[in-house]
């Protein structure tokens, strides 16, 4: 399948670290937790861990842990559709195309849930015609991007003639959640809100790129250290220490199987600054800069993440040609990774 256009969208209330940690430090939260927590609070936030700066959603986020759970659902079912469905419109703009044309609207999240699903949202704000398939994909974590294309090709294998548009959205601060467990509060330092969204046809498009050679590795016996669990009717991140070296794993995997023709670029989902160092050596000597900068400058957006990264990349370089193809890479919960190569 051939991609047609890419965009991406963010909210507009934009935080440095350094203004999070002067809101956590107004906050009521921070006198429930221990001295130690309080610390490495600081430390992460008024230090340099590579990100300068995270956009959110929610409204007040000052308030944000204090929250009840059907404020934090109401606050996703508000922002989720509104941020996937200009993700959307810009991608059509860019491909010429008006919202009728789309035959299927697939949406992959994780940070919040709805029935009917977000497509169901963002079909009815973009004036989707009524017989548009639609589908939602949820539970994948910060990996799913990918294994959302990999739905769209199939879609367009059976129905070649279709116009499938593909959507990443996460509202990662309708789900925070802070204690004093360590993986929670590098969650609450790291994740931010933002939606890709993506065109695909089976026929060449204005990139020239075609996805193909899909990958999915998955550890079942590793679930537990990262996944999101119910604390309190809210959704908590686990996030182990080991997280870094179980992505390079993965990722490992499929490097290794990623068959003889050559890759010219890895785009890799930028999950954090410990695993990006974790995933330099195993893709080597391939440059992930652009996957730190994307970091940097918007924090970790689970699944939108890699397609931000992607973008960048096209918006930078010209397609790739002869020399290779883009590696596409990604990983999170299950735990499991995915990737997929993009060429001419």
């Amino acid at each position: 399948m051939f991609l047609q256009a890419i965009a991406t969208a963010v909210p507009p209330a934009a935080f440095t670290q350094r203004e999070c940690w002067d809101i956590v430090e107004k906050s009521a939260v921070l006198s429930r937790l221990h001295r130690r927590t309080r610390l490495i609070l600081h430390n992460i936030l008024r230090g340099d861990h590579g990100i300068a700066k995270r956009h959110f959603a929610a409204p007040d986020i000052g308030g944000i842990f204090d929250r009840a759970p059907d404020e934090l659902n109401a606050i996703y079912r508000a922002e989720a559709p509104a941020l996937a469905a200009r993700a959307l419109v810009g991608a059509l703009a860019l491909a010429g195309l008006p919202a009728s044309s789309l035959d299927a609207l697939i949406i992959c999240t994780c940070t919040g849930y709805l029935c009917p699903g977000l497509t169901s949202y963002v079909a009815e704000t973009l004036g989707l015609r009524t017989d548009a398939f639609l589908q939602d994909l949820v539970g994948l974590g910060c990996g799913a991007a990918i294994p959302t294309l990999r739905a769209a090709s199939h879609v367009l294998a059976a129905h070649p003639e279709a116009t499938v548009a593909c959507i990443a959205v996460e509202v990662c601060s309708a789900a925070f959640y802070l204690d004093d467990d360590l993986g929670v509060i590098i969650s609450a330092c790291l994740f931010s809100d933002g939606a890709a969204a993506t065109i695909w046809r089976a026929t060449p498009g204005p990139t020239g790129l075609r996805a193909f050679a899909f990958q999915t590795h998955h550890q079942p016996a590793d679930r537990d250290k990262l996944r999101f669990e119910q604390r309190d009717g809210k959704l908590r991140n686990l996030l182990d220490r080991s997280v870094p070296e179980l992505a390079a794993s993965a990722v490992a995997r499929l490097w290794a199987a990623r068959g003889p023709s050559p890759v010219a670029r890895v785009i890799a989902h930028p999950g954090g600054r410990d695993v990006l160092d974790a995933l330099a050596p195993v893709v080597a000597p391939h440059s992930i800069e652009r996957s730190a900068r994307i970091l940097a400058a918007y924090g970790n957006m689970s699944s939108p993440s890699v397609l931000f990264a992607l973008e960048e990349t096209l918006r930078e370089t010209p397609p790739v040609s002869a020399i290779g193809d883009y590696w596409l890479v990604s990983f999170g919960a299950g735990f499991s990774a995915h990737a997929c190569r993009l060429g001419l």
